[in-house]
């Protein structure tokens, strides 16, 4: 079984409750689509102590870079091995939280997925001006775009399934502006880009977080509390 779900920001709960009702075990993979939080504070005591508390669940679980985490190329302790096909960052001490390598393609139970991870953090100078951590490479480098898309043209842009964070811009849903903040000072390059590469992308389905919503639009799912199976 694979199964999908939103943003957790630090809060382990919700994975933790996921793999119990659903029975979920060492054969499963639990995907938490960005804003995992687990690398928000670093290497500190809490942040251990929540990836104790998901690794000893003892099941696999795949976690998209979001743009409220630092990324693990970053940390020390990390290091890549190689995980259903595609390149991911682990720790040894918790060898069943897995981070995806942006531009990779995964064989998830015989479909192919791509991973797409980053956005932009429209609390940017909110956090800024609280001393709240912010990360400069949140959204994907012109480096990890060129990489994705070789991957893509390596593949003649057929894929079975889209993993990312934020959506392409058409599919935006203003319905989750956070009100009173002034667009024209948010950064849509990410989703933008998005666009580009779903408009030439030959896929099935397209799931991502980031917007705090549960819908569909044709073949995007947007997850927050919802979980959906792969």
């Amino acid at each position: 079984m694979i199964l999908l779900t939103g943003d957790i920001h630090g809060d382990v709960r919700s994975p933790l409750w996921v793999t119990q009702k659903y029975g979920l075990t060492p054969d499963d993979i639990l995907i938490l689509l960005g804003d995992v939080g687990l690398n928000y504070y670093g290497v500190d005591q809490g942040d251990r102590k929540r990836k104790k508390l998901l690794n000893k669940a003892g099941v696999p679980i795949f976690c998209i870079h979001g743009n409220h985490e630092e990324r693990p190329f970053n940390i020390p302790s990390y290091h890549e091995t190689i995980w259903h096909g595609g390149t991911v960052y682990v720790e040894d001490d918790f060898p069943n939280l897995l981070f995806a390598k942006d531009g990779e393609i995964y064989d998830l139970d015989g479909k192919e997925a791509i991973v797409i991870g980053g956005a932009y953090s429209v609390d940017k100078y909110y956090r800024l001006q609280r001393g709240m951590n912010w990360f400069p490479d949140e959204q994907p480098s012109d480096e990890i775009k060129q990489q994705t898309e070789n991957q893509l043209s390596a593949i003649n842009w057929n894929v079975d399934i889209v993993l990312t964070h934020t959506c392409p811009q058409k599919y935006v849903p203003i319905e989750a502006f956070l009100p009173g903040l002034d667009q024209s000072m948010v950064d849509h390059s990410t989703e933008e880009w998005l666009d580009k590469i779903e408009s030439r992308l030959n896929y099935k389905d397209w799931f991502c977080g980031h917007w705090h919503i549960d819908k569909r639009i044709d073949k995007m799912h947007f997850l927050m509390h919802s979980i959906e199976a792969l």
